[in-house]
């Protein structure tokens, strides 16, 4: 595999220099600092990333007070207190986007928040006291036990709230193959996914750079050349 200077010196001339590209990394996560995160705040970002998959993510954040509003805040507890036909009456609530499959994914992922906070004292503990090399693993667990939290909303989630999550997005695996890791076009078996891991985790101990960053980095060195202002504006850091 090449040094990773190399690739970050190619993302760097596609988007106008170190400087600029730097600009576009976003802050450095600290995943000990998710143990912060209250619950409701947990399931209220699980739900926005689950509404978001396949929409458009700006219409989704702009709702979103009235999503806190008719979801009541996404108070694990208080929802799951909620009676059936208080989830049926969402699916007509015009405050949301009414999708019944995703409206039952936020009743059952209140009652997977409140079961693992009551195991680890706090869903963000849990999450700050994963491995964070292990990635791949805490994919693997959020798609398992919670819903509709499999694949790229898994990450999403992860990068949202703030934990050192790389993104496993098209430029991302064509920059890895790119770089001679033998991965597939759109890789999802767990053998490829192991493959990322050990690489960008070998790349992270080598720089010392936060996986979030080396992740970034492989995505905007290859595929279509964005410009900077709609990357910031893509990831919502205008």
């Amino acid at each position: 595999m090449p040094d990773f200077a190399r690739i970050r010196a190619r993302a760097a001339k596609r988007k106008g220099g170190e400087a600029e590209l730097s600009s576009l990394l976003g802050p450095v996560p600290d995943n000990a600092a998710v143990a912060d995160i209250t619950d409701d705040r947990i399931l209220s970002t699980m739900a926005e990333r689950v509404f978001a998959a396949g929409f458009v993510w700006r219409v989704i954040e702009q709702k979103w007070p009235g999503f806190e509003e008719a979801f009541l805040h996404f108070e694990p507890k208080r929802l799951l207190f909620q009676p059936d036909d208080f989830w049926h009456d969402l699916t007509a609530d015009k405050r949301i986007v009414r999708n019944p499959q995703k409206i039952k994914s936020v009743r059952d992922n209140a009652a997977f928040v409140e079961r693992v906070s009551k195991e680890h004292g706090g869903f963000g503990k849990f999450l700050a006291n994963w491995p964070a090399g292990d990635q791949v693993g805490l994919m693997a667990y959020l798609g398992k036990h919670g819903s509709r939290l499999g694949g790229n909303t898994g990450q999403y989630l992860l990068r949202w709230l703030g934990w050192d999550a790389f993104v496993i997005s098209g430029d991302l695996a064509a920059a890895l193959r790119d770089a001679g890791l033998d991965i597939a076009e759109s890789p999802t078996s767990k053998k490829d996914l192991d493959k990322i891991q050990v690489q960008i985790n070998t790349w992270a101990a080598e720089t010392g750079l936060p996986r979030r960053h080396i992740s970034r980095i492989l995505a905007m060195s290859i595929g279509e050349n964005n410009s900077p202002q709609s990357l910031r504006e893509y990831m919502g850091d205008d």
